[in-house]
């Protein structure tokens, strides 16, 4: 190869070295102010949120059948857990986090209203197990049901009689909508933000609202979605028992670690089982900051 061509063979590849690496430079920059810019504008929580937390039990609920434990015995409300659910609500906007099997009993005592939204943070019974039983609120419209392809899919599929041309007189109505994590969704006047956590192998969806996050079923979560977590004041997290290492949930302490490592100044836990142990007992165990969460509790949001 003659000098000419080597200097211009050297000199192409120095350029294009630098233009690749300017490529991921802007990239990187592009992630940064794309990130930045969700903070400023999607994660501003401009109405105060009351947060009811209807269901903070684990699949089988508490107390577990057949099991005579202290906890399962016990005469203290908050050591009754049924299905994990949450009601969000704004002054103007009405949002439902999962729908599990207990839904009927947990919504009765409740003002008879519309939600805007039910979100679904993945197909399990214990979390999608009740859709059906919110058909009387079809009197109100479509029932609109958010969750991710998977989600979304196995709804149709284990409730065929929903959807079709000729359906069954009285059955829901219901509007499946596809969301994917960072895809912001408009719900009234809330801004959501679907993240995503792994509960085992399976990817499933958290939800950030403002300076509130909720999430459940968690095992793991990867580095690249904390961003999206920045500036969580309010957390609500699964943690199934503080012994025992679980495949796919966390225990307190991981709850913990992860409550610090996004630097939330009030964390919720919520999704126990009955080897949590007794209310006041497993309270007492709590780092300051940290609460263990009971059905029918109430997080007052403030807007920022």
């Amino acid at each position: 190869m003659c000098l000419h061509a080597l200097c211009f063979s050297l000199f192409s590849f120095s350029f294009y070295v630098a233009i690749g690496f300017l490529t991921l430079h802007s990239f990187v920059i592009f992630m940064d102010t794309s990130i930045s810019s969700l903070h400023s504008s999607l994660f501003t929580l401009h109405s105060s949120l009351k947060v009811t937390l209807l269901g903070t039990g684990t699949s089988g609920g508490v107390p577990s059948l057949g099991c005579q434990c202290d906890v399962c015995r016990s005469s203290d409300p908050r050591d009754r857990r049924l299905r994990c659910v949450a009601l969000v609500e704004s002054a103007t906007t009405r949002v439902l986090i999962d729908c599990g099997p207990d839904i009927r009993q947990q919504l009765m005592p409740l003002p008879f209203k519309p939600f805007d939204a039910i979100l679904m943070t993945h197909i399990h019974y214990d979390h999608v197990g009740g859709i059906d039983d919110l058909r009387p609120f079809s009197v109100f419209g479509p029932i609109r049901l958010y969750g991710d392809q998977k989600t979304c899919q196995h709804v149709r599929n284990i409730m065929p009689y929903c959807f079709g041309e000729h359906l069954y007189p009285g059955v829901p109505k219901l509007e499946l909508h596809e969301i994917a994590p960072h895809e912001p969704l408009h719900v009234g006047d809330l801004a959501i933000v679907p993240i995503q956590v792994m509960h085992g192998k399976m990817p499933i969806l958290g939800f950030r609202i403002g300076s509130f996050a909720y999430i459940t079923d968690m095992k793991t979560i990867a580095d690249t979605e904390l961003p999206y977590l920045e500036g969580v004041e309010t957390l609500v997290v699964n943690a199934l028992r503080f012994e025992k290492d679980h495949h796919s949930h966390q225990l307190v302490d991981d709850a913990v670690r992860f409550a610090h490592r996004i630097g939330a100044k009030q964390t919720y836990i919520t999704h126990v089982c009955h080897h949590i142990g007794l209310y006041t007992d497993a309270q007492k165990r709590m780092p300051e900051g940290v609460t263990l969460a009971y059905d029918g509790e109430v997080i007052t949001v403030d807007a920022e």
